[in-house]
């Protein structure tokens, strides 16, 4: 594993851009649970509106309406604003036959993990900034997981500190070309899988969604999606 990396040369043609500063900025996207998406600070910021007593009832997802290629490289920035929580970037996210994530014909899907992981989507889910149990808060790990299935395919150390003591924004980069998949924060490579379709084919192209764990309280800003030419 290098100790750092740039955006890989391959990825030379901006798809996508958002500064998301504004609600404009988001028109469209996606919220499946009960969250608010508001720009307190010029910046999206996304919270949870269930207490967290409700377990997974209490977590969302924020969905970019868009369809994206099989090879991209996602970047954007950062800001942990309260803990415990989690935040998980879906990404490939199709429905099983191909469907549209959002087919009326697939489940329903209000922010419950199974929904995502084992029910009739299919995406790698790269979750990080882990802050949730008391086991993740001990030890911060960034875990990439595909799915159909709770299949944990790679693990890197998080070098994100807690939100006491954080410096952001943290420019964090993900990036999927062909089998390959590698995750950097402030161009230090955090975790490199190749998938060798143990658990299915390699998935391709599909949408981007942004998932957090309550009571976590994060913001998000300049969202890039690149793709090879």
């Amino acid at each position: 594993m290098s100790a750092g990396t740039k955006r890989d040369e391959a990825f030379s043609r901006l798809v996508y851009e958002s500064p998301l500063a504004s609600a404009a900025d988001v028109d469209g996207f996606i919220m499946e649970g009960s969250g608010a998406a508001t720009f307190p600070t010029g910046r999206l910021r996304l919270e949870n509106l269930r207490d967290p007593s409700e377990g997974q009832k209490a977590n969302i997802v924020f969905w970019c309406p868009l369809d994206f290629p099989p090879d991209i490289c996602i970047e954007w920035d950062f800001r942990p604003v309260r803990e415990p929580g989690l935040c998980i970037v879906f990404f490939s996210a199709i429905g099983q036959n191909g469907k549209d994530i959002f087919d009326a014909s697939l489940a329903r899907r209000d922010g419950i993990y199974s929904q995502y992981h084992s029910s009739d989507i299919d995406a790698y889910h790269l979750s990080y900034f882990r802050r949730k149990a008391e086991s993740e808060r001990a030890f911060h790990t960034c875990n990439l997981r595909k799915s159909y299935g709770f299949h944990l395919v790679a693990q890197g150390a998080d070098p994100i500190p807690s939100v006491i003591d954080a410096a952001p924004p943290y420019a964090l980069r993900l990036s999927k070309l062909g089998p390959a998949i590698s995750f950097s924060i402030n161009d230090l490579c955090v975790l490199e899988w190749r998938d060798d379709e143990q658990h299915g084919p390699v998935l391709g192209a599909g949408k981007i969604g942004f998932r957090q764990m309550a009571p976590l309280i994060a913001e998000y800003a300049n969202l890039r999606v690149y793709t090879t030419e």
